[in-house]
């Protein structure tokens, strides 16, 4: 097996589902699962690993986030695991806002780079802090070109296309492709059951000041045609291309912002 097993509180056969939403599921779908994941391994040990690109540089980063009137802190991790990277990322209130914001957000994504560009194998979902609670796991078959996934309790599956990536792999394939001058105008993302096609803007260069520092940073946005809302990746080169601010926009009106407040190389 090529890619690590997930660490416990990851792992999709034991996500901490509050007992308020657990989803019940009969011994043969549990079965069904079991057998899913089993696959999902021997598939990843099948797919070549791309030689000669810029590869994505192992970190962690921490964000001071903002939510509409909520503070909090946004932590995320990129490590390498056996021929892949394994992605977290947990958003947590802050300060007063844990008044009235309990809970976090734990997402997971393991994915590979392949010849032909990033792939996602394996997202998790964990929502205990917005009022939905919503819980997602996906599986990304290439072999089959199918996506298996629970959201909120309910079992899906459909089809799977080149170029798609979970919430969490979105931002990776974005920089790994800045990385290697190979950014592309649209790519597809499986939001749980939901499979939407966002196209990519490049809105030039400006200088940022963030808790971390000034930075020269480049703007990528991306956005579902049709859809008032906008994200918008402000990413620094001499980083790896991480974001050093993202900002999320609906009507032209800022809902979400998080700036970087420190920067570390794993191992270092």
């Amino acid at each position: 097996m090529l890619l690590r097993k997930p660490q416990p509180d990851y792992c999709a056969s034991e996500l901490r589902w509050g007992s308020h939403s657990r989803p019940r599921m009969s011994l043969m779908r549990r079965l069904y699962w079991v057998a899913a994941r089993v696959l999902w391994t021997s598939i990843v040990a099948t797919i070549p690993i791309a030689e000669a690109e810029v590869p994505l540089t192992p970190h962690v980063a921490e964000y001071n986030i903002k939510i509409s009137l909520l503070g909090g802190k946004l932590n995320t991790t990129l490590d390498l695991v056996a021929n892949g990277y394994r992605a977290e990322s947990t958003i947590k209130a802050t300060g007063l806002s844990r008044i009235i914001a309990r809970g976090n957000i734990v997402e997971s994504s393991f994915f590979r780079i392949p010849l032909g560009g990033l792939r996602p194998n394996w997202f998790i979902s964990d929502d205990s802090l917005t009022r939905k609670k919503k819980n997602v796991e996906v599986i990304f078959n290439w072999q089959t070109n199918t996506v298996q996934g629970i959201s909120g309790g309910m079992e899906f599956e459909t089809a799977l296309f080149a170029n798609t990536h979970d919430r969490l792999s979105l931002q990776y394939v974005l920089m790994h492709d800045l990385l290697n001058d190979d950014l592309r105008d649209n790519y597809l993302l499986q939001d749980a059951e939901e499979l939407k096609t966002l196209t990519i803007t490049t809105n030039g260069t400006r200088e940022i000041e963030v808790p971390f520092g000034h930075f020269k940073a480049v703007g990528i946005q991306h956005q579902t045609p049709g859809s008032n809302r906008t994200t918008t990746l402000w990413m620094v080169k001499e980083l790896g291309f991480i974001p050093a601010v993202i900002e999320q926009r609906r009507k032209g009106k800022v809902m979400v912002r998080a700036e970087l407040s420190s920067y570390a190389l794993l191992g270092q």
